[in-house]
């Protein structure tokens, strides 16, 4: 796909998000469907299979990973561009073995965004983390929670379990928007 043409679907359950990075694309000269959750963008790729998806990490204290899958079932072509604020190596592993193309961390802006979906280059170079910054304690947190949940395929339940809490401490947690990153953010 070239990097300013063609059909993107782009995931994120952030209304505001979502709506400035279309608008964004739209400009650059893409097509842009967006859908806030699973369901939506599963009924969009079957309608009308995109060429690439921006995709979310986290849709509603969800994994977006889940998604992966599913969606090239549907557009086995589509280029799929993970974009987060919860950047971690496990993560990216995973994302790159499911089909995701390129794994882009946040802060991120539409030139690096378009860059990645237009990348051809080797599998080594799909990956796109924050420069060193130190964390803090509840957005490792956080991180450490998605990666456990992750792990356990996104069932709450047994996540809990993992972590050694209450499933609704755990619901509570994932309810709640990520801690802020250290490094200010443009795009969210």
């Amino acid at each position: 796909m070239a990097a300013e043409t063609g059909r993107l679907l782009l995931i994120d359950d952030d209304e505001q998000f979502r709506a400035l990075l279309a608008r964004s694309l739209t400009r650059r000269g893409l097509q842009v469907r967006t859908a806030a959750g699973p369901d939506e963008a599963l009924a969009h790729c079957a309608a009308e299979p995109p060429d690439s998806v921006i995709l979310d990490l986290n849709l509603a204290g969800q994994s977006g990973l889940n998604l992966i899958q599913p969606l090239l079932a549907l557009a086995p072509a589509a280029r799929i561009l993970v974009l987060t604020g919860y950047a971690s190596i496990p993560t990216v592993v995973n994302a790159i073995k499911l089909g995701a193309v390129h794994y882009l961390a946040k802060p991120a802006d539409v030139a690096d965004i378009l860059r990645a979906l237009a990348d051809e280059g080797p599998a080594s170079d799909a990956v796109t983390l924050v420069p060193d910054q130190r964390l803090s304690v509840r957005h490792l947190e956080w991180e450490y929670i998605q990666r456990t949940l992750d792990e356990h395929g996104g069932n709450i339940a047994a996540t809990a379990r993992a972590l050694g809490m209450h499933r609704r401490t755990l619901q509570r947690k994932l309810a709640k928007r990520r801690p802020t990153s250290p490094v200010p953010t443009s795009g969210r």
